[in-house]
C-alpha cells in the first residue's frame, strides 16, 4: 500500500531542477539527472542508461541483501529451539504466554538473532526503488527515444511477459533457499500463493506502464536472480562444511 500510494504522488509532473520538495530534490531529480547524463555518453541511449543505473543501485544495496539473508539463516538455526519452547509453553493463559515470550527473547539474545533485522533492509531499499520509478516516469527525455525493439515511453507487449517470468524465477529461488519457510506449512502456503500472484500482478501492471519502467523491472529481477545464486552458494557451502566438521 505504501509503495502504491508513494508511486501515485506527482507521477504526472515532470521532474526538473526546479521541482520543489525534499523527495524531489534529494531522491528523484539526482537519479533523473544521472540517467540523462549517462544516456548522453552513449549517444542518447536512455534504455542502456536505465540498465546501468539499475545495476548500480542494486550493487549499492547488495550489503543489505547479504545482511537480510544472514538474518534469515540465523533464524533458521534457532527454529528447533523455538519450537521446543513453543511446545513447552503451549498453554494459552497469560502467565504461560508471558513465559513463552521471555524464553523466546532469551534464545534470540543468546544467538544474537534480531527478528526485525531481516525487515530493515527492505525498508531501506523502498525509498531508492520508488525514487527510481519516479525518475523514469517523470523524466520527459526518456519518452522521446526507443531501445531495442520498443519505444521507452509507450507500453510494450514482450517486456511485461519477461518481467513476470523473471519475477517468478527470482521468487522461486528465494523460496528454495529458505528452509525455515518450508518447515512452516502456513508460511509455505502463503509464499506459494505469492509465487504466482506477484508475477501475474506485475505483468498486468507492466502492460499499462511505459516500457522504460518494465525495462527497469526486468533488469532488477535478472540482477536479483544472479545475486541470490552467488550469495547463497557460498553460504550453503559454509553451512555444509560446518556440518561435516561437527
Amino acid at each position: 500500500m505504501v509503495l502504491l500510494l508513494s508511486g501515485c504522488m506527482e507521477v504526472d509532473q515532470p521532474i526538473t531542477s526546479e521541482s520543489e520538495g525534499i523527495w524531489n530534490q534529494i531522491f528523484v531529480y539526482p537519479l533523473s539527472w544521472v540517467i540523462i547524463k549517462i544516456a548522453e555518453i552513449f549517444n542518447n541511449s536512455y534504455g542502456l542508461s536505465i540498465i546501468i543505473v539499475t545495476i548500480f543501485l542494486r550493487l549499492l544495496i547488495v550489503p543489505l541483501s547479504i545482511k537480510q539473508i544472514k538474518s534469515s539463516r540465523a533464524m533458521q538455526e534457532v527454529q528447533p529451539k523455538l519450537k521446543e519452547i513453543q511446545k513447552k509453553y503451549s498453554s494459552k493463559d497469560a502467565n504461560t504466554q508471558q513465559k513463552l515470550q521471555q524464553e523466546t527473547m532469551k534464545v534470540m539474545q543468546e544467538h544474537n538473532v534480531n527478528p526485525l533485522a531481516g525487515c530493515l533492509p527492505i525498508f531501506v531499499q523502498m525509498p531508492i526503488l520508488i525514487a527510481m520509478y519516479h525518475a523514469i516516469v517523470r523524466t520527459e527525455e526518456i519518452s522521446n527515444y526507443s531501445f531495442l525493439w520498443f519505444e521507452l515511453g509507450s507500453p510494450d507487449f514482450v517486456l511485461p511477459i519477461l518481467t513476470g517470468v523473471f519475477t517468478f524465477i527470482q521468487q522461486k529461488l528465494m523460496m528454495s533457499t529458505n528452509t525455515a519457510m518450508n518447515a512452516n506449512p502456513q508460511i509455505a502456503m502463503q509464499m506459494k500463493m505469492m509465487l504466482y500472484v506477484m508475477p501475474i500482478m506485475i505483468t498486468v501492471m507492466a502492460f499499462f506502464f511505459p516500457a522504460a519502467l518494465a525495462l527497469y523491472w526486468v533488469t532488477g529481477n535478472i540482477f536479483m536472480i544472479f545475486q541470490t545464486v552467488l550469495i547463497n552458494k557460498p553460504m550453503m557451502s559454509d553451512n555444509s562444511n560446518g556440518g561435516v566438521k561437527k
